[in-house]
């Protein structure tokens, strides 16, 4: 038996809908800029460029309910609604035709980010991370199993905040479609069983305040309910 000089943490996981066994998250990729009215909004040119990615931790992925804690370091944090896929199944160098095969399920994540200091990162071209992957970053619902959703290629995409429409769209918006992704992914790196990838998120980004209540959900998929609330 493996020996470590103090207990390792626990295994960060999600629930299954309907299901008592919970998922093991692995790693967690997140495509940047996927919707053509986001790409705008965040000032870049919607063209049909190859996909980009940045990751967070796996310990970051928390359920989207209750309180989640408004993050230090940050006076402008922004909700960004994604379509979450969990890979089932270990792959490498994956073809498009091939890619959905290796998918578990589904779910619906926030990409929470602290876009002040994105903006700072991008100004003097330092990596995102700070901006990304800090505790709590990635809300998320209970995942729902292929067999009981299938692959969505269409559905509305909504965030509410304290009942106000933020943001909508439709998965059939996606630059890049999930097989595209997951291929996309799957020649820079082997994909494993237990990793996350969020998708990309519509137009509508904008920031939250301590006591706001957000909710999002994606057609066929789920909704979330979450408080921003202190640390």
């Amino acid at each position: 038996m493996t020996q470590y000089v103090f207990t390792p943490a626990e295994t960060p996981s999600l629930a299954v809908q309907g299901e008592e066994s919970r998922f093991p998250v692995r790693r967690v990729f997140c495509v940047g800029r996927n919707y053509s009215e986001h790409a705008r909004e965040m000032g870049h040119d919607p063209d049909r460029e190859p996909p980009f990615f940045f990751m967070k931790p796996a310990d970051a992925v928390v359920a989207a309910q209750g309180t989640i804690a408004y993050p230090p370091l940050t006076a402008d944090l922004h909700h960004e609604v994604e379509l979450v896929v969990a890979i089932g199944k270990d792959g490498a160098d994956i073809s498009p035709e091939a890619a959905l095969d290796y998918v578990w399920g589904y779910g619906v994540g926030v990409d929470l980010t602290r876009r002040d200091i994105q903006a700072q990162a991008k100004k003097m071209g330092r990596p995102w991370e700070w901006a990304k992957a800090f505790d709590q970053s990635a809300p998320c619902t209970a995942l729902q199993p292929v067999s009981a959703v299938g692959h969505p290629a269409k559905g509305q995409v909504w965030l509410k905040v304290n009942g106000e429409q933020r943001q909508v769209g439709d998965l059939a918006d996606q630059i890049w479609a999930v097989s595209d992704v997951i291929s996309y992914a799957s020649k820079s790196v082997a994909l494993k069983a237990g990793d996350l990838i969020f998708t990309g998120t519509p137009a509508g980004v904008g920031a939250l305040q301590l006591g706001d209540i957000v909710n999002a959900g994606i057609e066929g998929i789920g909704e979330l309910s979450f408080t921003v609330g202190k640390r």
